[in-house]
């Protein structure tokens, strides 16, 4: 026969308390709120799991947002793209007077153990994620420390509770692919971000409903997921365009995808518009100045950025926020890169 464990009431909850019904010392749940690496995982995890229980919250007053740290951390930062949202943090961080530090998570999407560990035992003033995020755990984990979080975020499936800041990718698509649509294309290709990014697929979401609308049919061959950056553009930019039954344009899931399609339209021979529209998303710096100029998407990168980092520093003050979701607007910018098929 078994019994359960009585429950204790929520005022009992003490580091004490918790360091007795786990079996440890209470240095030991304490090196566990405050980050310190030196407690084995299994007692860490039994710890953990009794600081949730009992919804343990720490007393300790935070440190002023005007002598702190944010911390800004992406799954990786080797683009122009990653540089305009640091632009956008940076100018509110330093209106603030709050130092910003910068960290990458090597392509993945979920921080180690390790790193989280490391943050708490910082205590920044707050962690701006983008295009990555927290499971369940790690966001307690931050919750009881008083480290605040937001999420840069392009998958618009961030959980209610988690503060983010995005765009609207499936409309992003459908601009993009109604725009080549109504030039008098039929023929359209789109190469997106990674699969598993909801914001990519949510991008071609919108590329099929603007072919649905318009009795269309997508074929499943002119549909490809790579990632975000040049070498994805070029590599399926020359495998679409030396089909026999090639498209008559391409929509790529970023302007430096795009810029890869168009160095493949190049070395094929094709000219841009005139035998290949090409329309990219973003509307990166570049965007204006590559030959021919692109026609893209504008996705409000460094507003964006900078509307979360203000987010992230009113709740590091205490200050209740008005909504937890907001999502900009994004518009279509033609330039030269499109045209009607020949």
């Amino acid at each position: 026969m078994t019994t359960s464990r009585p429950a204790v009431a929520r005022r009992s909850a003490t580091i004490a308390t918790i360091a007795e019904e786990v079996g440890v010392s209470a240095a030991t749940v304490s090196k566990v709120l405050n980050g310190h690496p030196d407690v084995a995982q299994e007692t860490r995890a039994r710890v953990e799991d009794s600081l949730e229980r009992h919804r343990y919250r720490r007393r300790a007053k935070r440190q002023p947002a005007e002598t702190g740290q944010l911390h800004l951390v992406f799954h990786e930062w080797d683009s122009v793209w990653a540089m305009e949202i640091m632009r956008g943090v940076e100018a509110v961080a330093a209106a603030a007077k709050v130092d910003l530090v910068l960290s990458q998570l090597g392509g993945r999407h979920r921080p180690s153990e390790e790193w989280l560990n490391g943050v708490l035992g910082r205590r920044p003033v707050g962690v701006l994620f983008v295009l990555c995020g927290l499971t369940q755990a790690q966001q307690q984990k931050l919750r009881r420390r008083h480290i605040p979080f937001v999420v840069v975020d392009q998958d618009s499936a961030t959980s209610a509770s988690v503060p983010t800041v995005g765009s609207n990718n499936w409309d992003g698509g459908l601009l993009a692919t109604r725009h080549l649509v109504e030039l008098g294309h039929r023929r359209i290709a789109v190469i997106s971000g990674p699969q598993d990014v909801l914001c990519s697929r949510a991008r071609v979401a919108g590329f099929q409903f603007a072919h649905d609308e318009a009795g269309l049919t997508v074929d499943p061959g002119l549909v490809r997921y790579g990632n975000f950056q040049v070498d994805a553009g070029y590599e399926h930019g020359m495998e679409l365009l030396t089909r026999a039954d090639r498209p008559t344009a391409i929509f790529a899931g970023s302007d430096m995808q795009a810029m890869g399609v168009l160095r493949a339209a190049r070395r094929l021979g094709l000219d841009v518009p005139g035998d290949l529209s090409v329309i990219g998303y973003d509307n990166l710096p570049v965007a204006a100045w590559i030959d021919p100029a692109l026609t893209t998407v504008n996705q409000p990168l460094r507003d964006m950025a900078g509307i979360a980092a203000q987010m992230l520093l009113d709740l590091s003050r205490g200050v209740d926020l008005a909504t937890s979701r907001i999502d900009l607007v994004n518009e279509l910018v033609v330039r030269e890169s499109t045209a009607p098929p020949d």
